[in-house]
């Protein structure tokens, strides 16, 4: 049954699959085993992150396709959802969210189409010009058009009821955690991150996915057999595409506010390249270990810093060393060691581990 559920593509290492189930575990009970509204942001961040930086993974570690507007198609999800609720006003329901969804959808759909016809037929650096191009503009774009976006200062609108924290179906504690609209919109969250992450995941192991790695490993040899190169990234463009914006709504959902920084910054587009090569690219389980281990260490790494300084306060280089100033510095090191000691990711250094579990013939 897992078997069929993961679409035959099993960890295939024992320290993989403890460290799945760790992050699946903490995720699934975030709201029971951590309390306050930061730890539940960071938990819907992880979620986030993973169903985007797997559709992201699909071009990059499948197809081979390098592209610096996965940003846009997210910033189209979260915009598409949030115009549609800000116009709503104060009686927005799941009509208005569907009608912002489908909108942001057709507009993704339309423009991974066109950019993949009329671009994938170039080299993979002039293909990612190009998309670094049309993604500056369309930040550019929802900056200046501020009666529709809300310009530099984005929209902030409410959602449907059963979402709000106001909304509050029990009224009293359940196993110590009061369920209100904040906790169903997370577990709403989860299941589609896990719905859509299973239909990637069974994506890249059909045939199609099959013919994606051909063309990523010698797409000459690819065009030579009969398969239609341009065709089939452009196909795996707009499934990508469609991915990410379905991520954006679900943020969009989640913070009841967007805005050029939290979607379509270039910030945020290097996050999702560096959570890629953390997790290891072309292969699905990266994005969950990478995302887990990147917005923990984004969001509770000046802490830890915090408290070392703490405790070596007095001793002058070490105590200014460990300066929660210096977050940055200290993320940026540890992505270094990373990259060096995994250079085929997290993921791939643990299948290549003694703990790798025998694959039969």
């Amino acid at each position: 049954m897992l078997n069929r559920l993961l679409s035959h593509d099993l960890p295939r290492s024992r320290w993989l699959a403890v460290a799945l189930l760790l992050i699946a575990a903490a995720l699934f009970l975030a709201p029971f085993l951590f309390h306050g509204a930061k730890a539940l942001n960071v938990a819907a961040k992880v979620l986030v992150f993973i169903l985007l930086v797997a559709s992201y993974d699909l071009l990059l570690g499948y197809a081979g396709i390098v592209s610096f507007a996965h940003t846009m198609f997210f910033g189209i999800g979260a915009y598409g959802v949030a115009i549609a609720c800000s116009r709503a006003g104060s009686g927005v329901g799941w009509g208005d969210v569907a009608l912002g969804l489908g909108g942001a959808l057709l507009l993704s759909l339309l423009l991974s189409l066109l950019i993949g016809l009329f671009s994938l037929r170039v080299k993979a650096i002039f293909f990612a010009m190009i998309t670094l191009a049309v993604a500056s503009a369309f930040q550019t774009l929802a900056s200046q058009l501020s009666e529709l976006t809300g310009g530099e200062d984005g929209l902030s609108y409410k959602v449907p009821a059963l979402l709000s924290p106001s909304f509050e179906p029990f009224g009293v504690p359940v196993f110590g955690l009061m369920i209100d609209g904040k906790v169903i919109a997370y577990y709403g969250l989860s299941v589609v991150v896990a719905l859509g992450f299973l239909a990637l995941l069974r994506v890249v192991n059909s045939p199609f996915g099959r013919v994606l790695q051909a063309i990523r490993e010698n797409d000459f040899r690819a065009e030579a057999i009969g398969y239609r190169v341009v065709v089939w990234r452009t196909l795996a463009n707009v499934l990508a595409a469609a991915v990410a914006t379905v991520a954006g709504a679900l943020l969009a959902l989640w913070l009841r506010y967007t805005g050029p920084d939290t979607t379509l910054s270039f910030e945020v587009m290097l996050d999702i390249l560096l959570i890629v090569v953390i997790g290891g690219m072309g292969t699905l389980y990266g994005a969950v270990l990478g995302a887990a281990l990147f917005v923990l260490a984004q969001n509770y790494l000046q802490d830890l810093l915090a408290l070392g300084a703490r405790a070596l306060e007095g001793v002058p280089l070490l105590s200014a060393l460990v300066s929660p100033d210096r977050w940055l510095f200290w993320l940026g090191l540890g992505f270094v060691l990373c990259v060096y000691h995994f250079p085929s990711g997290v993921v791939g250094r643990l299948r290549a581990s003694p703990g790798r579990r025998a694959t039969p013939e």
